[in-house]
C-alpha cells in the first residue's frame, strides 16, 4: 500500500570543524573536518514521512557529493550515497518484544564496543593520558590507537597506552592504508610487543592479496588483520575471505552498498567464521551501525565471542536519536527508523558556508 510519494528532495553541505581539535587525525588524514552531505526525502503523506541519509566525507569534496546527491547521482568521495532510509512508522517497529535469549541479552547487556576516542594521531602525549584515564575510568577495556606516521612516534605512543592499561586489556592498531606490503610487516614486526589484538587497514583496501601476505606474516605473531571500511561491495569481501587475507571484517555502514549489500557481507562471514567487528566514528556511523551489529548477533552469527563495535565519542549531540553507550557497549535503540535523522538546529548552525559556525571560522581564516 502507498501511503505517499516524494514531494521534496533537500542536500545540504554539513561541516563540523574537528580538525581544531585533532579528533579523527590518523596517518592518512592529518587534519580532518568531518561532514557530511545531508540528504531529507519528504513526501506528501498524512503523517509527514519523511527519510533521512548521510553521504560521509572528511571536508574537502562534500560540495561534490552535494551537487551530484541534488541531481540524484551517487556520490563518489570514496562514500556512496547510503544510509537513506525512511525514518518514523515507516522506519518498523523498535525491538520492545523479546522472544528469544540473544534479544534478552541485548536488552540487558548490550553489544561489545571498543573505544578509538582517545588515541587520534594529532593529539599530544597529555591528551592521550588524559582521554585514555578517562577511558579506563568509564569502564572501556578496549582501545585502538592510531599508528603509521613515523615509527619511533608509534612505539612512544603505544608505550603510553599499553603502560596505562595494562597487559589484561586489548589494544588493537590502526594504520588507514599508509604502508606498502613489505612496510606493513617490517613495521608491524616492532610493534608487535605491544601485543596488539589486530593492525586494521596495513595497506591499499583494494590490494587483496597484499592483505593475504601481510595476514600470513603477521598471525604467528599473534597479530590478525582486519579491515574492510573502504569495502565498495560483497565482492571484495569474498575474495578477502577466500585468500584468508584478514581475520576481523569491517563493514562500514555508509560506505558498503546499501544494506542489503551488508546483510550478504555478515551471511558470507558466517560462513567463513570470520568476526565482524564493524568500523563507526565520523558523522553517524554508529548511530546507522548499531542496527547491524544487533541484527548480526540475534539472527546471523548468534555470537559475541571476538567481535565489536568501534566508537568515537564525537557528535552524536548533533542526532536526533543519538547513539547510547553503557558499560562499554551500544545498547539497542529502541526508537523506529536507521537513526540518521540529525537536529535541524545542527544542521542550520554547521551548514558550509554560510551556517553560523563556518560563517564565524571562515572570516577569522581571512583576518
Amino acid at each position: 500500500m502507498v501511503r505517499g510519494r516524494i514531494s521534496r528532495l533537500s542536500v545540504r553541505d554539513v561541516r563540523f570543524p574537528t580538525s581544531l581539535g585533532g579528533h579523527g587525525s590518523d596517518a592518512m588524514h592529518t587534519d580532518p573536518d568531518y561532514s557530511a552531505a545531508y540528504v531529507v526525502i519528504e513526501t506528501d503523506a498524512e503523517d509527514g514521512i519523511k527519510g533521512c541519509g548521510i553521504t560521509f566525507t572528511l571536508g574537502k569534496g562534500t560540495e561534490v557529493d552535494w551537487s551530484r546527491e541534488g541531481r540524484g547521482a551517487p556520490g563518489d568521495s570514496g562514500r556512496p550515497k547510503r544510509g537513506v532510509g525512511l525514518v518514523g512508522q515507516a522506519g518498523g517497529k523498535a525491538c520492545l518484544e523479546v522472544t528469544c535469549g540473544h534479544e534478552k541479552q541485548m536488552l540487558a547487556q548490550g553489544y561489545p564496543a571498543y573505544t578509538t576516542s582517545c588515541a587520534w594521531l594529532g593529539y599530544s602525549d597529555d591528551t592521550l593520558k588524559q582521554l585514555c584515564a578517562q577511558a579506563l575510568k568509564d569502564g572501556w577495556t578496549r582501545f585502538k590507537v592510531k599508528v603509521g606516521a613515523d615509527l619511533q612516534d608509534d612505539v612512544r605512543r603505544c608505550q603510553i597506552i599499553r603502560d596505562m592499561i595494562g597487559l589484561e586489556k586489548t589494544l588493537m592498531m590502526d594504520a588507514n592504508q599508509r604502508w606498502d606490503v613489505p612496510e606493513a610487516v617490517e613495521w608491524m614486526s616492532k610493534l608487535a610487543k605491544f601485543k596488539p589484538l589486530w593492525i586494521e587497514e596495513p595497506t591499499s583496501p583494494d590490494d587483496i592479496l597484499g592483505h593475504a601476505t601481510i595476514s600470513k606474516a603477521l598471525v604467528p605473531l599473534g597479530i590478525g588483520i582486519a579491515t574492510g571500511e573502504q569495502c565498495h561491495n560483497r565482492v571484495i569481501f569474498k575474495q578477502l575471505l577466500q585468500a584468508k587475507a584478514l581475520q576481523f571484517l569491517q563493514i562500514d555502514s555508509c560506505r558498503l552498498g546499501s544494506v542489503n549489500e551488508n546483510l550478504s557481507v555478515l551471511l558470507m562471514a558466517k560462513k567463513f567464521e570470520i568476526p565482524v567487528c564493524p568500523h563507526a566514528g565520523g558523522v553517524g556511523l554508529c548511530e546507522l551501525v548499531q542496527h547491524l551489529i544487533i541484527f548480526d548477533y540475534i539472527s546471523v552469527s548468534a555470537s559475541l565471542e571476538n567481535r565489536m563495535c568501534e566508537y568515537v565519542d564525537h557528535l552524536h549531540e548533533h542526532f536526533k536519536y543519538p547513539v547510547m553507550i553503557q558499560r562499554a557497549s551500544y545498547m539497542p535503540p529502541k526508537d523506529p527508523g536507521y537513526s540518521t535523522e540529525m537536529k535541524e538546529e545542527s544542521v542550520k548552525k554547521h551548514q558550509y558556508p554560510d551556517g553560523e559556525v563556518w560563517k564565524k571560522l571562515l572570516a577569522a581564516q581571512e583576518n
